[in-house]
């Protein structure tokens, strides 16, 4: 058992309406009293107080506190030492306020419990209604009406109050929103033989727009999929959450029929989303066997391929983007990779990133990082990108940060002489 009451019973970091770090809040008022148990059944029983803690410590210490029906405030019961500087405190409580709707009513229910006022209720100068009583040991408490003031006073409050406790909602939702967004990126990877790949997203808010994924399409293929919806915040997440859906639901026809694959992904999000609604899509089918690739650049930045040589390509635009047109078709592109190739796919939020002077991060930096660490593994090319992005730009993440990285291995028995050199001539 903790030797302190504020360890355990009421954790001040338990309940944060404010929602502030550092947390602030009044904890508690200390009442001292002669016998905790006789003082805790008079606030109990007579004044209908709940009691909120009843521990004994190790240090021979106990903590009794009470807080009236709507806990607003906690009253700690305090049994001081005989001789100690706090004893001579007992009774002397004077200033402490109780409100209530109805002064009258709550008099006439307390002096049946066996509560002694000091007079009946009186009128104020300003209108208000109050009274004065005594609890066992002598310390005074004013019984108050809501006048206006008082009412003033209240209504501050319970503005303050509802709205602390529509933050707290919202923020409580967002966290759930969070944890389930988090669920439709990939919990798995497919294994391959001949790619090592990895992706990451990392939200500006608690929930956000960008979309990775990585799709078991049967017969040794992949499906590498990366996207940016339009907005920000709750909006975003519920078109990423809709395209995430549509991909998956139609994803046993993009092996055969990619077109028609994308065309109906297309058609499905303009149905569900409203006028202005759009996102920018890369798709690719990689061939784990050949070391093939096809893809389709719906409107997105331009995925970059390192060549084992230190050659750069762009994976360039093959059509616009998805959900603004109904009449949509794509082209799609097909590539042979090699051993040693790195294939790197992004999303605005690296290269609109911006340091302290307003520089941009850019795609010539982000280039150039990924060729300074390339001969790192998928994993640690991925984290060192990442972790240059927060050097550069340290400050508060404004926009949604993705990264795949893809990087082909050797596999020297999965093809011939012929094939390393001019690719397969057919995909099957």
């Amino acid at each position: 058992m903790s030797s302190s009451p504020l360890d355990d019973p009421l954790d001040p970091y338990a309940f944060r309406p404010d929602r502030q770090d550092p947390y602030l809040r009044v904890l508690c008022v200390n009442i001292f009293v002669r016998d905790q148990d006789r003082s805790l059944r008079f606030y109990v029983d007579q004044l209908g107080f709940a009691l909120v803690v009843d521990e004994n410590y190790e240090s021979g210490g106990r903590w009794v506190a009470v807080a009236p029906p709507d806990g607003s405030t906690v009253l700690a019961l305090v049994t001081p030492k005989r001789n100690s500087a706090e004893y001579k405190l007992i009774g002397r409580c004077r200033h402490a306020v109780l409100v209530t709707e109805d002064v009258m009513a709550k008099v006439d229910e307390w002096q049946t419990r066996g509560v002694r006022f000091h007079h009946p209720p009186q009128t104020t100068l300003w209108g208000g209604i109050f009274t004065r009583f005594d609890d066992l040991d002598g310390n005074s408490f004013v019984l108050a009406g809501r006048d206006d003031f008082v009412r003033e006073i209240e209504a501050h409050r319970r503005a303050v109050a509802n709205r602390l406790e529509a933050e707290r909602r919202i923020a409580q939702e967002l966290e759930i929103a969070k944890k389930v967004q988090a669920r439709l990126f990939p919990q798995t990877l497919p294994q391959l033989k001949t790619l090592e790949y990895v992706g990451v997203c990392i939200q500006a808010r608690e929930v956000g727009g960008d979309y990775y994924d990585f799709l078991n399409l049967g017969q040794e293929r992949l499906g590498l999929v990366i996207a940016d919806t339009s907005g920000k915040g709750i909006g975003a997440a519920l078109l990423m959450a809709n395209l995430q859906a549509n991909l998956r639901s139609q994803s046993a026809i993009a092996l055969d029929q990619p077109e028609r694959f994308l065309r109906s992904v297309n058609q499905l999000f303009c149905e569900n989303t409203t006028d202005s609604a759009y996102a920018t899509l890369f798709f690719a089918e990689y061939d784990d066997r050949r070391m093939w690739l096809r893809y389709a650049n719906c409107g997105h930045y331009s995925p970059l391929l390192f060549r084992s040589d230190n050659t750069l390509e762009r994976l360039n635009s093959t059509c616009t983007v998805l959900g603004l047109f109904t009449e949509w078709d794509c082209s799609i592109v097909e590539c042979q990779l090699f051993a040693g190739d790195t294939l790197a796919l992004y999303t605005d939020g690296i290269i609109d990133s911006r340091n302290d002077a307003g520089e941009e991060f850019g795609e010539e930096r982000l280039i150039e990082v990924l060729r300074r660490h390339r001969g790192l593994s998928s994993q640690d090319l991925l984290a060192a990108t990442v972790d240059e992005l927060r050097r550069f730009s340290p400050h508060e993440q404004y926009d949604d940060i993705t990264l795949i990285i893809a990087r082909c291995l050797v596999n020297e028995s999965h093809f011939s002489e012929s094939e390393w050199t001019t690719g397969p001539q057919s995909i099957p």
